[in-house]
């Protein structure tokens, strides 16, 4: 089964903790919301869903 990472930019609110914990740091954040640098370095490691204070990123099945 595959996974794939979707940020809801709608909700949202920039505070850069999912990018801290990223281990491959493909996370920044860009006009004060989170945007995916490079999504072919995710390895779906759960991190930033798992720290995301409003459950505006997360892992997906495909």
């Amino acid at each position: 089964m595959s996974k794939k990472l979707v940020v809801e930019r709608d909700w949202c609110k920039g505070c850069g903790i999912c990018a801290a914990f990223c281990p491959k740091k493909i996370l920044e954040i860009k006009d004060e919301k989170v945007q995916v640098t490079n999504y072919d370095e995710c390895i779906y490691c759960g991190q930033c869903e798992l720290r995301c204070p409003d459950f505006a990123i997360y892992l997906e099945n495909k």
